[in-house]
Formats: structure tokens, C-alpha cells, sequence
């Protein structure tokens, strides 16, 4: 396993965050920007935390 890009939790993250972008942009105007904004970055901060528990195991 040479980086994170190799795990499949984090393929599997990264695929949900992608759909998870385009579904929130379907959203009415009024829940665009807030609910969808906040959807948005929490789907991402998955693969995220993923990404860093991955850099914290081979750097203590």
C-alpha cells in the first residue's frame, strides 16, 4: 500500500462525496446555501479524516 489512494474505504468515501455534491446541488434555491453548503462539507470531511488517520499512522 504505498498512499491512501489505495484503501477502499476511501474510494468508497470519495465516490459518496461526488454524489452527494451533485444531489445537493438539486436542492431548492432556499436550502442551496445553507443546508447544502453544510452537506457538502461534512460528505468531503469523510475522505478527509480518512486521509489524515492514514498520514497519522505512518507519521507519530
Amino acid at each position: 500500500m504505498k498512499s491512501y489512494k489505495d484503501l477502499d474505504i476511501y474510494n468508497l468515501a470519495f465516490e459518496c462525496a461526488i454524489e452527494v455534491h451533485h444531489v445537493s446541488l438539486k436542492l431548492p434555491k432556499f436550502e442551496l446555501y445553507e443546508q447544502g453548503s453544510q452537506v457538502r462539507r461534512s460528505s468531503k470531511s469523510v475522505k478527509d479524516n480518512i486521509i489524515e488517520g492514514y498520514g497519522r499512522r505512518k507519521y507519530k
